[in-house]
C-alpha cells in the first residue's frame, strides 16, 4: 500500500523540480532558438533566459515569480495498491507543503472575493485529472504549473465544420499575433480539436504535457504541428514579444471526435519555461521521470 505521507513528499518535490528546472527538453528547445537565432535583440533576451535558468538551479530558487496555480494530471494503475482519496489528500498538503518551503508565491484567490488562501488552496484547487489504466503497477503523478501571463492568453473558437483545417489554422495563427509578448514567448503552444467546448481547452492544455520533439502519432496532426510551428515563427513576434524568429519552441496538437455540426478548437500556451515535472510512484521505490 502506498501512504499519503509519501505520496505528500512527492507532490513537493515534484514542484520544487518543476518551478526551479525547467525541463530538459524545454531548456534544449531554448539553447537550439539562442544558436539559430539572427536578430541581437532576440539573442539578448534568449541569452538573458538561459542565463536566468543557470542561475535558478545554482541558487536553488523559482526561475520565476510566477509559480503558477497547482494543476495535475494523475494515473493510476489497476495493480497498485493505493488509496484514490489518498492521493487527492496527498497534493492539497503537497501543494500547501511546497507554498511554505519552496516556496511557491500564493496565487490562488477566490474569483469573486479575491481572497488569497495564502497556501494556493481553494476550491477546485488544486485541479487533478485523474486517468485509470489496466496492468500498470504505479501512480503516475505529473504537475504542470501554469502561470497567469500565458494562461491568459488561452483561447476557444466553435468553428463551422466548412472552415474545416483551413480554419484551424487561421485560428491559431491570429491568436498567437493578437497575444504578442504577453505569455512570455518563445512559447510552447497546445492546440485541441474536437470534443466540446471544455474538452478542446482540455486537450490543448494536456498537449503541454508532451516532450518537445515528440511526434504525434497521428501523422496528420504531426504535419499540422510542423507547418503551425513554422507560420508562428514567421510571424516576427520573438522573444517577450521583441522581435525575431522564435516565437514558439513547438506546437503541439490532440484530438477527439466532434459533433457532426461542430469544430471545436482550443488553445492554451506555456510560457518560455515549459515547467511541468512527473514521477512514478511503485510500491517499493519512486522513478523520476525526465
Amino acid at each position: 500500500m502506498v501512504s499519503k505521507e509519501r505520496l505528500t513528499e512527492v507532490v513537493v518535490e515534484l514542484f520544487r523540480r518543476a518551478v526551479i528546472q525547467p525541463p530538459v527538453d524545454v531548456v534544449r528547445a531554448l539553447q537550439d532558438a539562442y544558436r539559430n537565432e539572427t536578430s541581437e535583440i532576440a539573442r539578448t533576451q534568449l541569452k538573458a533566459i538561459l542565463d536566468n535558468i543557470k542561475l535558478a538551479r545554482k541558487k536553488e530558487v523559482p526561475v520565476c515569480q510566477d509559480t503558477g496555480i497547482p494543476l495535475f494530471y494523475v494515473t493510476v494503475g489497476s495493480n497498485i495498491s493505493v488509496d484514490v482519496n489518498d492521493i487527492h489528500e496527498a497534493v492539497v498538503e503537497g501543494v500547501a507543503k511546497a507554498t511554505k518551503t519552496i516556496p511557491l508565491r500564493p496565487n490562488v484567490v477566490d474569483p469573486v472575493s479575491r481572497k488569497n488562501s495564502g497556501n494556493n488552496i481553494a476550491d477546485g484547487m488544486p485541479h487533478i485529472d485523474f486517468t485509470f489504466l489496466p496492468e500498470k503497477d504505479y501512480v503516475e503523478i505529473t504537475v504542470l504549473p501554469k502561470g497567469a501571463g500565458s494562461e491568459n492568453m488561452s483561447a476557444l473558437a466553435m468553428l463551422k465544420p466548412s472552415e474545416g483545417v483551413k480554419g484551424v489554422k487561421k485560428f491559431v495563427l491570429e491568436t498567437v499575433a493578437r497575444a504578442s509578448g504577453n505569455p512570455c514567448p518563445p512559447t510552447i503552444i497546445g492546440v485541441g480539436l474536437g470534443g466540446s467546448s471544455d474538452l478542446a481547452l482540455a486537450l490543448a492544455k494536456k498537449a503541454l504535457l508532451r516532450p518537445i520533439g515528440t511526434k504525434n502519432r497521428d501523422r496528420t496532426l504531426a504535419a499540422l504541428e510542423v507547418e503551425l510551428k513554422e507560420k508562428i515563427n514567421q510571424l516576427g513576434v520573438g522573444p517577450m514579444g521583441l522581435g525575431g524568429r522564435a516565437t514558439c519552441l513547438a506546437v503541439q496538437v490532440e484530438k477527439a471526435g466532434c459533433h457532426t455540426a461542430s469544430l471545436p478548437v482550443g488553445i492554451n500556451m506555456q510560457c518560455w519555461t515549459g515547467r511541468r515535472a512527473a514521477a512514478r510512484v511503485f510500491k517499493n521505490k519512486v522513478e523520476w521521470l525526465k
